[in-house]
């Protein structure tokens, strides 16, 4: 329990100097905002500061900081530590520097973005991946909290060819296409209060039971667990510690935030929240292991959120907390979803006033992830695959945002400023290409070479940003409040 107990302390002491730090660095100022600037009553609308941090919220925090800590925590205690480390000066400047950027650069979408600080050639393959990516995370979303309101809340199979399933499925599909085609407020920001309500539940309720039942929690004495824990542990733990997902979703609220003061709060102290939530299902899930309420290597993710859940809140308190579980997947797949059909929208130009055309855009984005649904859950391995390169893509992804953060730092602050963004930028580089390079769904490169070439990719990666940066510094001078 003691390292458990420090982990709380380096996120949350953490978190409050580290958030104030990067604060300090980009300078928000009192500038009007593209809410009220670009407001069109679709996705420019300015809304209340707590309800722009609690959809920020339920945003970014999908089913990964709670099935990717629990997978996570078979590593052992040193999960404790490295979630909250990684999340204050990983995760949470990520998402504080990715919301700050698109607030003051018209609420644009990650891809303008990324095409501002590099060139069209990167904006091109991001576009394509990022879409990409959204379409999985829309059917992972689907997918995940289907199936655990199906076997954990309703006692359904969940089995493809149970008709139960695939309505859950379209009641979500519903869900989904309304959270995309209509304005920001009249849905999402109407029923994230409710939502957020469930969640708050949810996760103070199992972490009260922690104490309260007694879940024996192991200190960390040296890594234990499986091999590779670089790069392993940080595929498998996205959320929680640095997700690129998040990025995509910044952009959203960036576009409804007041004030470019209310950043830190919005952006990075919402993934500080989200580092609790996954300590606290990975402490949940160790008990639930050392326990023996579950069984390590045979009791799967989902089985154990419903395990942990009713054994520490009871029947009706369990039904609130796996409610709450569930919650997290929804309220993140409808915003992927809602961003695909942004960027794509975007980069094709299609005016997005016109309601005609959101639905058209959105139907052709529903019926892609429709058919990725559909064979990942009537093949045998097929989410298993799905989950996989949706976690390694999910971590690609932040390189780029890393990179342009970096570029903007290098021409805007000077100094060194620009190695808060690089150095985890390096790390993530050197963990997703040697992952790839060894995993099955990749390269089948033994470890050995494949880490030879993550850092190789990763020093790449490292000069080539700094001197995008520095060259866009040499034409622009330096600009303070930039």
């Amino acid at each position: 329990m003691t390292t458990f107990l420090i982990g709380l302390v380096i996120l949350f002491v953490g978190g409050a100097l580290y958030g104030k730090f990067c604060e300090h660095v980009f300078h928000p100022d009192d500038r009007q905002t593209p809410a009220y600037r670009l407001e069109d009553g679709v996705d420019y609308v300015p809304m209340k500061s707590w309800k722009n941090s609690l959809i920020n919220l339920l945003n970014i925090a999908g089913t990964g900081p709670i099935l990717g800590p629990i997978q996570g925590i078979l590593f052992g205690p040193i999960a404790f530590i490295t979630i909250p480390i990684g999340c204050v000066i990983g995760g949470a400047m990520h998402d504080y520097f990715s919301g700050m950027l698109s607030l003051r650069n018209d609420g644009e979408q990650m891809p303008a973005l990324v095409r501002r600080f590099t060139n069209k050639g990167v904006f091109n393959i991001y576009n394509i991946f990022v879409t990409l990516l959204m379409f999985l995370v829309g059917a992972v979303f689907i997918y995940t909290p289907g199936d655990i309101a199906a076997t954990q809340l309703f006692g359904f199979s969940g089995a493809v060819d149970a008709p139960s399933t695939w309505i859950i499925y379209a009641v979500i599909f519903v869900y989904y296409l309304a959270a995309t085609v209509f304005p920001i407020d009249k849905v999402i920001g109407k029923i994230y209060p409710i939502f957020g309500a469930i969640l708050l539940f949810s996760a103070i309720g199992v972490f009260i039971g922690l104490f309260t039942k007694g879940y024996q929690l192991d200190n960390f004495t040296g890594l234990i667990g499986q091999d590779h824990f670089i790069p392993v542990f940080f595929i498998t733990v996205a959320c929680g510690i640095l997700s690129g997902f998040h990025s995509t979703q910044t952009a959203i609220i960036a576009r409804s935030v007041n004030s470019e003061k209310e950043g830190r709060m919005t952006f990075y102290n919402m993934m500080i929240l989200e580092g609790f939530i996954a300590m606290i299902w990975a402490a949940a899930a160790m008990g639930a292991y050392n326990g023996g309420l579950a069984e390590v290597g045979k009791t799967g993710a989902t089985a154990v959120v419903g395990i942990v859940a009713k054994d520490m809140l009871g029947s009706v308190g369990g039904f609130l907390a796996i409610l709450g579980v569930i919650v997290l997947p929804i309220t993140s797949g409808d915003t992927a979803l809602r961003s695909a059909r942004l960027m794509i929208a975007d980069w094709l130009h299609i005016d997005q006033k016109d309601y005609k055309k959101r639905l058209g855009l959105s139907a052709i984005i529903f019926a892609v992830v429709a058919v990725v649904l559909y064979w990942s859950k009537s093949n045998p391995n097929g989410f298993t695959i799905l989950w996989r390169y949706f976690a390694w893509s999910n971590q690609t992804i932040a390189l780029f945002a890393l990179a342009i953060i970096t570029i903007y730092l290098i021409e805007n602050r000077g100094g060194l400023y620009f190695l808060i963004p690089l150095l985890p930028g390096m790390f993530y580089a050197f963990v997703t290409f040697s992952f790839i390079c060894n995993a099955k769904i990749g390269f089948n490169i033994p470890w050995g070479i494949a880490y030879v070439l993550g850092a190789v990719f990763a020093l790449a990666y490292a000069g080539i940003t700094i001197w995008s940066g520095k060259k866009r510094a040499a034409a622009n001078p330096i600009k303070a409040d930039a």
